[in-house]
């Protein structure tokens, strides 16, 4: 199945945009309400979309940095939602590459790994909604400020 490939131009420069990435306050401020990244090879990558949820099904728990050479890419392992349980513990690599277009960043995602299969199929369709979604709240949280999750 093909890859995902995404982009957006961040109106912030390359240093700020790959800590929004990488630091715990940078993926809360556009990304999920809490996480746990620690951006070097090996180091969790884990961001908490519902903590309502039982652990292990609150987000990306379990994925892992993979690469990380700043402020240029970062590539993750990533897990699928809770919402597919048949392949939610199937990982596919994120990769995150970042290009300076002064004053902006140019920010290109690559999702990759997809299997054949219905439920895989169901999985990249989410995924395509999903990062759209994600790039536009990156963009708006150097446009208007981090979103405010306890105000969603």
């Amino acid at each position: 199945m093909k890859d995902l490939v995404k982009t957006e131009s961040i109106p912030a420069g390359i240093d700020s945009v790959w800590a929004a990435w990488t630091t715990d306050g940078g993926v809360r401020g556009f990304f999920a309400p809490d996480s746990r990244v620690e951006a070097e090879p090996g180091g969790r990558y884990e961001l908490y979309f519902a903590l309502e949820m039982p652990e292990g099904q609150r987000g990306s728990e379990g994925c892992v940095v993979v690469a990380a050479d700043r402020p240029r890419r970062l590539e993750v392992t990533w897990n699928f939602p809770p919402s597919l349980p048949t392949i939610r513990d199937e990982r596919t690599r994120v990769i995150i590459e970042l290009r300076d277009n002064d004053p902006d960043t140019a920010v290109t995602l690559r999702h990759t790994g997809f299997a054949d299969g219905p439920e895989w199929a169901e999985g990249r369709a989410y995924f395509d909604r999903a990062w759209d979604t994600v790039l536009g709240r990156l963009r708006e949280r150097f446009e208007r400020g981090p979103i405010d999750w306890h105000a969603e």
